[in-house]
């Protein structure tokens, strides 16, 4: 049987720079595998905002008609469709995560199976990007709702991305989702009735996704990994000027740090190109390296070592001596 989807993302509506994937997944999703999709997006670019939820904010919405060149009509409420238009999407003023829980309880409230979260413009394999991305952000937020959910990233490593690798990428992802869809895996601690809580997919845009044999798909863990400064100081400098591209920390004479002003410029070179050496074998950060597919098989929890298995329920109480 086949599911009724929200689609969500943290990348805002179809955008050729900032949303390229959005619209066609959504095609793929109604057109090949002729799956019921509704579709819920943030109104604007969300990236590396994680599972932020609005509390203080009104959340406000518009309605959003898109046209196969992903442009298309907004309306503060819900109108017929006009010659041309695809279908009605919604477009919330808020965070992934708030508009995947929005969705669920306020919209179509019980009438999603699944969630797909995606698909995201760049990769998110790693721990550093998945507690920071939107993308996961939104999965995490909807499974924590005990609804299946799935988040999708498209991994760039060609720049600018050829346009010939997005139909590929797009039948890839849903024939994975497919397939994880009817095969859902099982995890004792999950929490609907056993179930694997999300799953986080990355697809790797390079030039073997146009072969015959098209990418190797592997299961995976998380990398666990790390980041250092994702902000400079751009003291005594117009800020209109900067740019990513600028790297300079503007100081007094004195060598200290100037005003307090500081802006987004991430350090990303060890993330992006790590050292081979480092990455753990069957680890997301090791398959997107080899030019891999991973599916990675999540849980809505924090991660805990494993210090307390099979111990003695008396030896984990804590006793202190006075």
């Amino acid at each position: 049987m086949s599911p009724t989807v929200l689609l969500t993302n943290d990348d805002g509506p179809p955008n050729v720079h900032e949303s390229p994937y959005v619209l066609g997944l959504y095609l793929h999703l109604t057109r090949v595998l002729g799956w019921n999709v509704h579709v819920v997006l943030p109104s604007t670019q969300k990236s590396w905002i994680g599972k932020a939820y609005q509390i203080k904010e009104i959340t406000r919405g518009n309605y959003f008609y898109p046209k196969e060149d992903g442009k298309g009509e907004t309306s503060p409420k819900s109108r017929p469709l006009k010659d041309g238009e695809l279908a009605e999407w919604i477009l919330l003023d808020g965070t992934p995560a708030t508009c995947a829980n929005v969705a669920l309880h306020n919209i179509f409230h019980e009438k999603i199976d699944l969630v797909i979260s995606g698909p995201n413009l760049g990769r998110n394999t790693s721990s550093a990007f998945a507690l920071s991305s939107g993308t996961i952000g939104a999965a995490m937020s909807s499974s924590l709702s005990r609804i299946r959910s799935i988040a999708l990233s498209y991994g760039t490593v060609v720049h600018p991305t050829p346009t010939t690798y997005f139909e590929p990428a797009h039948d890839l992802a849903c024939r994975i989702i497919q397939h994880l869809w009817n095969n859902w895996g099982e995890d004792e601690c999950g929490l609907r009735t056993g179930e694997v809580d999300l799953y986080s997919i990355n697809i790797p845009l390079v030039e073997g996704i146009l072969g015959e044999e098209g990418l190797k798909i592997c299961w995976t863990r998380m990398w666990r990994n790390s980041y250092g400064r994702l902000f400079k100081n751009v003291s005594n400098v117009d800020l209109d000027s900067i740019t990513p591209e600028t790297t300079s920390m503007p100081k007094n004479e004195g060598g200290e740090v100037g005003d307090l002003l500081f802006k987004w410029s991430p350090e990303m070179r060890g993330l992006i190109t790590p050292i081979p050496s480092m990455l753990p074998f069957g680890s997301d950060g090791w398959a997107i390296h080899n030019g891999w597919v991973s599916v990675t098989p999540l849980r809505a929890s924090f991660g805990e070592p494993h210090i307390h298995d099979n111990i003695d329920p008396d030896s984990v109480v804590w006793k202190f001596k006075l």
